[in-house]
C-alpha cells in the first residue's frame, strides 16, 4: 500500500492540475512605435474578449513589440517558452506576422494574425497550416479599389506603398486587379514607414500625370504622401488601402485626406450599412461593446480585426477542449484543427469559413467602399 500510494497521490494532483488548467492565449502587438495607432485598439480589444470559453478560464498575456520585427519574433518565443501558451494571437504588422509564422510552427502551436498580407497564410503549405488571420486579404481589396476606380473612369493610376511586405503585397495584388480592369499603373514608388519626406516620390508621381493615385500604407504614416501630393498641387483622384481605417488617420490627414475612397471591413461604417447587409448585427455588437469601454466613435477596423480573433477562438476552443487538455501539445493540435473547421462565424468584419487550403475563410460580404467626407467616413453603395 505504501508503494501505491505517493503514486496514487501523483494520479490525482495530474487529475486536478488537467482538470483545472486554463487556455493561454499569448499576444504580441505594436501598441507603440510606427503602427501604434493600429496596435492600441488591438490591445484594448483584447481587454473585452471573453475571461471564460467552454467553462474553462481564459488568461490573455499581451506584450509589446513596438512596431519591431525582431521584437515581435522574441515576444513569440517568449510566449510560447515562458508561459506555456496555447494560442498566439498577432502581431499587428505583414512584416512581424511573416517573421513569427517559424517560431509558432516549429513549436506546433496555432497563430492568428491580424495583419493583412495574404502571404502569411499563402502558400498554405506545413509551416503555414498552424496560421490564420483574421484581416481581408490584399487581392480582395484591390479588386474592389480597381472595380471603383473603373466606374469612375480612372484610366491611369500612381502607385505608392510602404517599402516593406505591406507594400509590395499591395503593389502585386494591385497591379493584377488593375489589368483585369483595364487601369495602367504609370508610376510605383516605395517609403519606409518612418520616413518624414516623400517628395522626391511624389515629384515623380505628378510627372506621370495619372488620373488617381493609391496610397498603400497603414495607419498615420500613410498620410504623407498624400499631403504632400496635396501641398504639390495634385487634383486627381485619391484612394488608401483598409490600412488607413481609424480616427488617427483622419486626424492626421486632417483637410488632406478629404475625398478619400478606400475598401474597409463593414465595421467602419456598420450604422449606416443597410439592415439586410448580413454582417451590420456582428459589427454593431463589436461596435457596442467597444464604444461602451473606450467612449463614442472611438472604434477602429484594427481592434475589429482582434474582436474576430476572439471569435474565431470562442468556436475553436469548446471543439478541441472536448479532445484534449489546455497546456499540451494535443491541445494546441485540437485547436488547429478546430480553427481550420470554422463555419459561418459572423464576425464584425464578415462572416468566417475556412478550410484547409483557406485560413482567413472571408468572402464579398467582408468589404464595403467608404469616402472620407467632413472629417469622417461615409459608405459608398
Amino acid at each position: 500500500m505504501k508503494f501505491f500510494k505517493p503514486l496514487l497521490i501523483a494520479a490525482l494532483c495530474a487529475t486536478a492540475l488537467s482538470a483545472w488548467a486554463d487556455v493561454n492565449v499569448g499576444v504580441t502587438i505594436s501598441a507603440t512605435g510606427p503602427a501604434a495607432s493600429l496596435g492600441i485598439p488591438e490591445k484594448n480589444t483584447i481587454s473585452l474578449m471573453p475571461k471564460t470559453i467552454g467553462g474553462q478560464k481564459i488568461n490573455y498575456i499581451v506584450l509589446d513589440d513596438a512596431s519591431d520585427t525582431t521584437a515581435a519574433v522574441n515576444n513569440t518565443r517568449k510566449l510560447i517558452a515562458e508561459n506555456k501558451v496555447d494560442v498566439i494571437l498577432g502581431s499587428t504588422t505583414t512584416p512581424a506576422s511573416l517573421a513569427m509564422i517559424d517560431v509558432a510552427a516549429e513549436a506546433q502551436t496555432p497563430m492568428i494574425s491580424v495583419a493583412a498580407s495574404a502571404r502569411i497564410i499563402e502558400p498554405m503549405d506545413a509551416k503555414k497550416k498552424w496560421v490564420f488571420k483574421t484581416p481581408q486579404n490584399d487581392i480582395m481589396m484591390s479588386l474592389a479599389i480597381a472595380e471603383h476606380m473603373a466606374a469612375n473612369g480612372v484610366k491611369s493610376v500612381a502607385f505608392i506603398g510602404f517599402s516593406d511586405a505591406y507594400g509590395e503585397g499591395w503593389s502585386q495584388e494591385f497591379a493584377k486587379a488593375a489589368e483585369l480592369k483595364k487601369i495602367k499603373v504609370v508610376a510605383n514608388e516605395r517609403y519606409a514607414r518612418t520616413d518624414t519626406s516623400v517628395t522626391g516620390q511624389a515629384l515623380k508621381i505628378m510627372a506621370a500625370k495619372p488620373d488617381a493615385v493609391l496610397v498603400a500604407g497603414s495607419g498615420t504614416p500613410a498620410a504623407l504622401p498624400q499631403k504632400t501630393l496635396k501641398e504639390r498641387g495634385y487634383t486627381g483622384k485619391m484612394y488608401q488601402t483598409h490600412g488607413v481605417a481609424n480616427a488617427d488617420f483622419l486626424r492626421v490627414g486632417g483637410k488632406d485626406v478629404e475625398g478619400t475612397f478606400l475598401p474597409a471591413g463593414p465595421v467602419l461604417v456598420a450604422d449606416q450599412l443597410p439592415a439586410s447587409n448580413p454582417v451590420k448585427k456582428s459589427a454593431l455588437a463589436y461596435v457596442a461593446a467597444y464604444e461602451a469601454a473606450y467612449g463614442k466613435g472611438s472604434v477602429s477596423t484594427f481592434g475589429a480585426h482582434a474582436w474576430d480573433a476572439g471569435l474565431l477562438m470562442s468556436s475553436a476552443v469548446p471543439v478541441a477542449l472536448k479532445k484534449a487538455q489546455p497546456g499540451t501539445p494535443e491541445f494546441r493540435a485540437a485547436l488547429r484543427d478546430a480553427l481550420e473547421q470554422t463555419k459561418d462565424v459572423a464576425g464584425a468584419h464578415g462572416v468566417f469559413t475556412m478550410s484547409a487550403t483557406d485560413h482567413l475563410g472571408l468572402d464579398q460580404r467582408a468589404r464595403v467602399m467608404v469616402k472620407i467626407e467632413n472629417g469622417a467616413w461615409k459608405y459608398q453603395p
